[in-house]
């Protein structure tokens, strides 16, 4: 008897990410929880450098200002709440003191350009449609920064503007690094605060634009985050208290269909021994001066040091 629909996903085995590729995840929330994998299974990635972006025009104008190498100014700052924002980073950013913020903001610029250059994969997930327009100044912003939402006028972006968008992207990136690999996806986060219809609409919006865009270029890919979310995983249970985000169980199922798509036979062997590796790290002993203990981190130095020999870069 089957009791689930499966979602049928094709292994990529041309362009497949290994510990050789560079990995840029840029987008919403749910790119982290991915990004937060790839670290722990010790990938050369890098995730957000201006934080949590929702939606694909915040997206588009960091990868516009990273190849422009654009320089923040105080002229790009507000003052709210005592803190100093942009309204183009998230409040993770965000800074008492004007000067650090500039120095986080243009610190990120330049270390995004370094990575769009040498990235082989970028993975973009996208949020929202849903976007703030800030009065004063008729610019769609990042993030609002709990700014009085009279300041901002909703909109929805339509299918054709986001498309747009992706393509903007995509010329882009490949005007500065022809090789790379693009993948998108949706996320699988619930924008509830938008309304359940709202938020339903704002997610077709985004695959219909995807698809737009991924059906005919080159290089540019497509994983169903949202639609294993939605399909395979339909139940309360595989929710966080929120009944919003994914919990660690969902997460971890999306990421296992991530790994066996993306990720070669041989990549998946190095993942394993990096995992015994982390888990004996996080092993507390009942007595850390035992005989058997001492041996245990010895052998543990070992499989740390024949990993290094194979990838350098690998620090634990």
């Amino acid at each position: 008897m089957k009791l689930q629909t499966q979602i049928p996903l094709k292994q990529e085995t041309r362009n497949p990410i290994n510990y050789n590729s560079k990995v840029l995840l840029l987008g919403s929330c749910f790119s982290e929880n991915i990004g937060d994998k790839l670290n722990y299974f010790k990938f050369q990635s890098n995730q957000n450098p201006f934080g949590i972006l929702f939606h694909p025009k915040a997206i588009e104008n960091l990868i516009t200002n990273a190849i422009n190498e654009k320089e923040y100014t105080a002229t790009d700052l507000i003052f709210q709440n005592e803190r100093w924002h942009c309204f183009d980073a998230h409040s993770y950013l965000s800074a008492a003191d004007k000067n650090e913020l500039l120095n986080n903001l243009n610190s990120a610029i330049s270390s995004t350009n370094k990575n769009l250059k040498e990235a082989s994969h970028l993975i973009i997930t996208l949020g929202t449609s849903w976007v703030y327009r800030f009065i004063e100044d008729d610019t769609i912003v990042a993030n609002c920064h709990k700014i009085p939402q009279k300041k901002f006028i909703k909109e929805l972006l339509t299918v054709d503007k986001i498309s747009e968008s992706l393509e903007a992207i995509i010329v882009l990136l490949k005007s500065i690094n022809k090789d790379i690999h693009i993948l998108f996806t949706v996320s699988p986060v619930r924008h509830l605060k938008d309304g359940f219809i709202e938020n339903t609409q704002s997610k077709s919006h985004l695959i219909a634009a995807v698809h737009n865009v991924v059906n005919h270029r080159e290089k540019t890919h497509y994983f169903p985050s949202h639609e294993i979310m939605m399909d395979e995983l339909r139940d309360y249970r595989f929710y966080a208290e929120d009944m919003v985000h994914p919990n660690k169980t969902a997460i971890n199922y999306i990421w296992e269909k991530f790994v066996a798509t993306w990720f070669s036979e041989e990549t998946t062997l190095t993942m394993k021994e990096v995992d015994v590796i982390q888990k004996g790290l996080s092993h507390r002993p009942f007595n850390e001066n035992s005989a058997q203990h001492q041996q245990f981190l010895k052998n543990l130095e070992v499989k740390k040091d024949k990993l290094k020999v194979q990838f350098p870069f690998i620090n634990f």
